[in-house]
């Protein structure tokens, strides 16, 4: 009986009667033997399992998430407890733990115990290598600057020397100076632009044009300049400057052209930089048979060549003014230039134009005038002997022969046309220039003293000294300035 004193049920009499019968047998030492070769089997039949492909192995029992353990659900009411399903029984079996590297062998292979040497040839031995000994630190360096941009583009030394300040000093800007007792009456520097409309942008020009180059042995420097005058009026620059290279290497022709539009003409700048177009077209057609002539030495086929080609340049000239209903000496210029081969054994420089103008030459530091003025009523052929052989010859309304650069018969000449051909000597600085330039060049005796200081020994200057020696400023000479220098090595 319980202690409630209810009788028991009959099932549970049955089991405690089990429980404590005396004839049972006892749960002791089992009765079959136990080797320790049938140990050694139960390990390998447990083993060999544990490596058995998963397609061979039963699936592994594995507990429900659902029913994991939950803190939250010891305390929860039992009302509250979610109601489960009986799971269908599963046949039971002991989960075991295999590394996934395991290769399945035969139930006899051997595995060496984790102390014993591993079989098959030995492998590679490493050692360690000591480390290297630290350097000791360096000195400390003063902080880093920024390159000297003059240092990453260096000039020729002919060209950096002559640069260069006197007292060693860093380079300085070049200044527009000028030369006498006291400064001319307008600026030095621009101050009223040319009138413009919708319809001459075309024609405008700008204040300033400069240029330079180096073939064979010779530097070039060219520069156009407004004069003072007409930079206080307003007025455009009169003058005009072409510089062009026509063909290549050796066989290559430099043409530097320079015109000056007459003073007080509405059109003189588009006039001047016509003749320079035309000029510079009529060479470059020519340009293979002009270099051949030039290296060769044949002066007399140069001379009547150019003639030919300049008498052309002006009769388009004469035609553009009857175009626009002007007088031809309304629509008029003077033209001078310069041909420079780019052969390095080819010192023969030429020289050609009508007009005013001037044509100088550097020489031991001194200044010669190659162009002597010549009265307007000479007689028809003047030839004059220079220095060194140099021959200046004036055509004056005479016939010529047939130019060997053009077809077809020429214009009648209408302009007193000069020529010169000249072999250049080392050191040599030829000058080239309009009537602007060359009028103080010969009225002025302080202007060339100084240029042939500065543009003597050690070489030409840079292209912005260059400008600024061209702007030399004289009071009483205002007009533009147009001038083309070569310096021989």
């Amino acid at each position: 009986m319980s202690q409630q004193g209810e009788k028991p049920a009959a099932y549970e009499d049955d089991w405690w009667r089990k429980l404590y019968d005396e004839t049972a047998p006892d749960t002791g030492p089992s009765s079959a033997p136990d080797s320790l070769d049938d140990r050694f089997d139960s390990v390998s039949d447990t083993v060999s399992e544990a490596v058995e492909p998963e397609s061979e192995r039963e699936p592994e029992v594995r507990p429900d998430p659902r029913t994991a353990w939950d803190p939250y659900r010891e305390h929860a009411p039992p009302s509250e407890e979610p109601e489960r399903k009986p799971e269908p029984e599963r046949e039971s079996e002991p989960v075991t733990v295999a590394t996934q590297a395991a290769v399945p062998g035969p139930r006899n292979t051997v595995f060496p115990a984790p102390w014993e040497a591993p079989a098959g040839p030995p492998g590679p031995r490493t050692f360690a290598v000591p480390k290297p000994p630290e350097p000791p630190p360096a000195p400390l360096a003063p902080p880093a600057t920024a390159p000297d941009p003059v240092a990453l583009h260096e000039l020729p030394p002919d060209w950096a020397a002559s640069d260069a300040p006197a007292d060693g000093g860093g380079g300085a800007r070049p200044l527009v100076d000028h030369l006498g007792d006291r400064p001319p009456t307008y600026d030095a520097e621009p101050a009223a632009l040319p009138a413009a409309t919708s319809e001459n942008l075309d024609a405008l020009v700008p204040d300033t044009v400069l240029d330079g180059a180096r073939y064979g042995t010779y530097t070039l420097c060219a520069a156009s300049v407004r004069g003072d005058s007409a930079r206080f009026r307003g007025e455009p620059r009169r003058d005009a400057l072409l510089t062009a290279r026509f063909g290549a290497a050796e066989s290559a022709l430099v043409l530097v052209a320079v015109a000056g539009g007459v003073r007080g003409g509405e059109g003189a700048h588009l006039a001047a930089a016509d003749a320079c177009r035309w000029i510079g077209g009529a060479v470059a057609r020519s340009h293979a048979r002009l270099s051949e002539d030039i290296r060769a030495g044949r002066r007399a086929d140069l001379k009547s060549g150019l003639h030919r080609l300049t008498d052309r340049t002006y009769g388009k000239l004469r035609a553009r003014a009857a175009e626009l209903g002007l007088e031809p000496g309304e629509y008029t210029t003077s033209l001078r230039c310069l041909l420079l081969s780019a052969d390095p054994d080819c010192r023969t420089r030429v020289f050609f134009g009508v007009g005013s103008g001037g044509l100088f030459r550097l020489r031991d530091g001194l200044w010669q005038d190659l162009e002597p003025v010549i009265p307007e009523e000479a007689a028809s052929r003047v030839s004059e002997e220079g220095p060194d052989g140099d021959r200046l010859t004036m055509d004056l309304q005479i016939a010529t022969p047939p130019s060997p650069y053009s077809d077809g018969p020429a214009p009648p000449p209408a302009e007193l046309f000069r020529f010169r051909a000249s072999v250049a000597r080392s050191d040599d600085t030829l000058l080239l220039c309009s009537n602007g330039f060359a009028e103080p060049m010969r009225g002025e005796p302080e202007l060339p003293d100084e240029l042939a200081e500065r543009w003597g020994p050690p070489g030409p200057p840079g292209l912005p000294a260059f400008l600024a020696d061209t702007q030399l400023r004289i009071k009483g000479y205002a007009d533009d300035r147009t001038c083309a220098a070569v310096w021989e090595a």
